[in-house]
């Protein structure tokens, strides 16, 4: 009961923040294969993508809220906003598909997209990783999980926010911002005890589900990194931007002093989202300039 009123509010809520404020232009849906069955995708065709990377995304929502149409306001602005095409990916939730059936349905999305990158819409060839929250921790988890063939065309990752780290790993963000905003500690670990089914972080870093502390972080493309204040995932994320710092990995950080998780995806165009969408298109247009920007 608990899963269905939280998946129903989150729909709810994101179709509340972005009623009226956006033009819903057309998308098209394409099935690929997957380890558990046909996956679902919106694909976000831009006419202006020839000469940029083709952006695959996966949601948030903890793992086990989320869907295509609580993204659909979102992924129509990525693409509005970057000029990219934009693919999102429908990836199977938990507690029906526990651990590891979200990081094998992104994988394997993701392997067939770049097998038919230039097919899907206009497109420089190459694409982009990228995801908020649980959508963000997929993301970078299949960054790392990609083979070298692949990893030759990944221009890059996108992370919104990202879930880095098992909550029995404490951060201060977890005390200090427990509540207060949308995602509450209580919430987070309610999250990670849904798609484990109850185990703890030894079977998330079996999994391959813990990103903190891996040994292969220098194998990640150049990344974007948002965090945001008023998120108990705050510090677990600033962490992960000092670790990639140390691994030499290209990257952007910004840290939105102001806003809360979420801020980005289901909260509507609030000034902190135009900031983040103008950072993004900057940042995406340097990586298919093939130029580097780390600080």
């Amino acid at each position: 009961m608990r899963v269905w009123a939280t998946r129903a509010y989150y729909r709810r809520a994101n179709a509340r923040a972005w009623r009226g404020k956006f033009t819903d232009a057309p998308f098209s849906t394409l099935q690929l294969p997957g380890p558990g069955g046909q996956l679902q995708t919106r694909v976000y065709s831009s006419k202006q993508g020839r000469d940029k990377p083709l952006i695959i995304y996966f949601h948030g929502g903890g793992w086990v809220i989320g869907d295509l149409a609580t993204h659909h306001p979102f992924c129509q602005q990525l693409r509005e906003h970057t000029g990219c095409t934009v693919v999102a990916v429908d990836y199977r939730l938990a507690p029906e598909h526990p651990c590891p059936a979200a990081l094998d349905d992104c994988l394997a999305a993701t392997r067939w997209l770049a097998g038919h990158v230039e097919s899907i819409g206009p497109t420089n060839g190459k694409f982009v990783l990228a995801g908020d929250s649980a959508g963000g921790h997929l993301a970078a988890c299949t960054a790392l999980a990609v083979d070298a063939a692949l990893r030759s065309r990944l221009a890059g990752a996108l992370l919104i926010y990202p879930v880095v780290d098992h909550y029995s790993r404490p951060y201060p963000s977890y005390t200090e911002r427990a509540r207060g905003q949308t995602l509450t500690s209580a919430l987070m670990r309610w999250f990670w005890d849904t798609w484990l089914e109850g185990k703890g972080a030894d079977a998330a870093s079996a999994a391959g589900a813990v990103i903190a502390g891996r040994p292969d972080l220098s194998s990640l493309p150049p990344c974007l990194l948002v965090t945001a204040e008023r998120d108990p995932l705050r510090d677990e994320g600033r962490a992960l931007g000092t670790a990639l710092e140390h691994a030499g990995v290209d990257m952007t950080q910004h840290h939105y002093a102001n806003a809360e998780h979420g801020f980005a995806c289901s909260q509507g165009p609030n000034p902190d989202f135009q900031h983040f969408m103008a950072l993004t298109r900057q940042w995406l247009d340097r990586r298919a300039a093939g130029r580097s920007d780390a600080h």
